[in-house]
């Protein structure tokens, strides 16, 4: 029960059509929350519960059955949109701004995160390959490293366009 609940985070996975996107959607607020009753090393520690979290929930899910990454867990989802929004949570933090006054970023790291997720290049798509709880849980981790740089990437450039 535990288990299932951690694995969709809180049943999102189970909407469908695309429930990596759900899944996905779901972590924003829950993200926006912890960060916000955190702070930034919170949500880096937070980032880091949720990816252990999701190892044994994962194996727990999928234990026993052919399907090594089903639809409905999407708790890989919310670890990787996380780490996709550390440079957006940084950022507020360095700023003493308001989480969501950086939307932007917000919106950055989602779309590009979905984009890695979906896309798999390189070493996203090698770790989608590697099978087992690891491997749910890391393509997602590598997808959203990309998303990271790419939300820093398009706020140098943002910056740069404001200044000019």
């Amino acid at each position: 029960m535990i288990a299932r609940l951690i694995a969709t985070v809180f049943y999102s996975g189970y909407l469908r059509p695309a429930p990596g996107t759900w899944g996905t959607l779901a972590a924003l607020p829950l993200g926006w929350l912890v960060a916000e009753l955190t702070g930034f090393y919170g949500f880096v520690l937070a980032t880091a519960i949720a990816f252990g979290l999701g190892l044994w929930a994962t194996g727990e899910e999928t234990r026993g059955k052919a399907d090594h990454d089903p639809g409905e867990i999407v708790i890989d989802e919310l670890v990787g949109v996380w780490i996709a929004l550390m440079p957006v949570v940084y950022g507020a933090s360095v700023m003493g701004a308001a989480l969501l006054a950086l939307y932007p970023g917000w919106i950055a790291a989602f779309v590009l995160f979905r984009l890695f997720d979906i896309w798999k290049p390189g070493p996203v798509g090698w770790a989608d390959r590697q099978g087992g709880p690891m491997g749910v849980m890391l393509d997602d981790v590598i997808a959203g490293v990309f998303a990271a740089v790419g939300v820093v990437a398009l706020a140098a450039l943002s910056h740069l366009v404001l200044m000019a």
